[in-house]
């Protein structure tokens, strides 16, 4: 899951993104809302932590152009202890859920996983497809019950095939959303048929069906079989 941080705070920004990479997720930061909208211009996000005290406009603001560009992300807003009109107009353009300054990382960390749920996976936090299964809250798959030991980088595929199953998925789009921007840097995307090769490797070993196919000249596909 691939979440994008929009505070005007760089320590806590760096602290924040520290703490929530070292719980599974990837990361990314900016510290003004000019840089916010390039990032969700380009890249796709599936939650925003949102400060609404930007140095350069209102956090809202972000709302409304995300609205304008049809993307749909998950919205958890960050507020000063007594900014109810901010969270009422916050939760009225369609943010999800919001925290309030100081909070722990841990409430934190656990309003991110509610919001996933609820937008992605309709609030459960096990996703089963055919003998494949994988628990959200653990960070664990299993195929026909039987732990399977991913790497990191694994887990993340799979969830992102699982999650977009049906949808044929580039290179692009799989190191992109596995890796962040700084990917853009790189020469080609050919290591991404190593990290689909060992997936299928490891599911196959328990009896999971071939379901991560090859679509010749486009990319990659879940196929719920």
């Amino acid at each position: 899951m691939k979440l994008l941080i929009v505070e005007d705070n760089y320590q806590l920004a760096n602290d924040l993104a520290r703490f929530l990479s070292e719980n599974g997720f990837i990361v990314e930061i900016a510290n003004n809302l000019r840089t916010a909208k390039d990032k969700v211009g380009v890249y796709d996000y599936d939650l925003i932590i949102l400060d609404l005290g930007l140095p350069d406009g209102n956090g809202l603001d972000l709302i409304h152009e995300l609205k304008h560009i049809k993307r749909d992300p998950g919205i958890l807003i960050v507020t000063a202890k007594n900014a109810v009109e901010d969270k009422v107009m916050g939760l009225e353009l369609g943010a999800d859920d919001f925290i309030t300054k100081p909070f722990h990382k841990a409430e934190l960390n656990a309003r991110v996983r509610s919001i996933i749920r609820r937008k992605n996976f309709k609030g459960n936090s096990i996703i089963e497809i055919n003998q494949i299964k994988i628990d959200l809250d653990s960070r664990e798959a299993f195929v026909n019950e039987n732990l399977v030991e991913l790497t990191r980088k694994e887990y993340d595929l799979l969830l992102y095939f699982m999650y977009n199953k049906g949808r044929v998925l580039t290179k692009e789009n799989i190191a992109e959303h596995l890796w962040g921007d700084h990917i853009d840097q790189a020469d080609n995307f050919d290591f991404i048929y190593n990290h689909i090769k060992n997936l299928r490797k490891k599911l196959q070993v328990f009896g999971a069906e071939n379901n991560i196919r090859s679509v010749y000249g486009m990319g990659y596909k879940f196929f719920e079989l």
